[in-house]
């Protein structure tokens, strides 16, 4: 299981999308799934919840999620503040954290209205503090750093896909390995 960590904007699903179809992999979205799971969108739980009911649903999905192998995990931006949480990601998955400046993001997310937190009279400073909050979180968990800047999705796709071959890590093999008769995708 390969689990994408970052700030919100930061890449993770589309990047997540593009890493599992070059690995020949599933893809999964935990924020898509907890909204599943909720039978609302996660801004409406939010609101209504509030932060720490949510954070409770997104660590039994994440748990239920890291069961799984062979996969490319988004995870939502907050999902390391609980410890739990970074415990089972660092030891059940290959974490690669996005890292993205709190300027890149509000250029990325200016005009984003679906996400909760940053619904503030100033995202660009709110983004800031959820840097200074979870970067060193992010940074605990992470097996892997890439600095998202303003690469592509392919030269971010290809960056990962590096460290991982570098480390070792291929999960088309392990995935081929279970499926006799499989063979790698690209």
């Amino acid at each position: 299981m390969i689990s994408l960590v970052g700030l919100p904007g930061s890449g993770k699903s589309t990047v997540g999308r593009h890493l599992a179809r070059r690995l020949g992999v599933s893809f999964l979205d935990s924020d898509a799934l907890i909204e599943k799971d909720l039978g609302c969108g996660i801004r409406t739980f939010f609101e209504r919840e509030g932060e720490s009911a949510f954070r409770a649903v997104e660590a039994r999905v994440l748990a239920a999620l890291l069961e799984t192998s062979s996969s490319v995990l988004s995870t939502g931006g907050g999902a390391v503040l609980l410890a739990e949480n970074r415990r089972l990601l660092r030891e059940r998955s290959h974490v690669v954290y996005l890292r993205s400046t709190p300027e890149e993001l509000f250029r990325r997310l200016r005009h984003d209205r679906n996400r909760p937190l940053l619904q503030v009279a100033d995202p660009l400073q709110k983004l800031r503090v959820l840097f200074e909050e979870r970067d060193p979180l992010y940074r605990e968990v992470a097996h892997f750093t890439i600095d998202t800047g303003r690469p592509s999705v392919a030269t971010l796709v290809n960056m990962i896909a590096m460290q991982l071959e570098l480390a070792g890590i291929c999960l088309v093999e392990r995935n081929v390995a279970h499926q006799p008769g499989g063979s790698p995708q690209e």
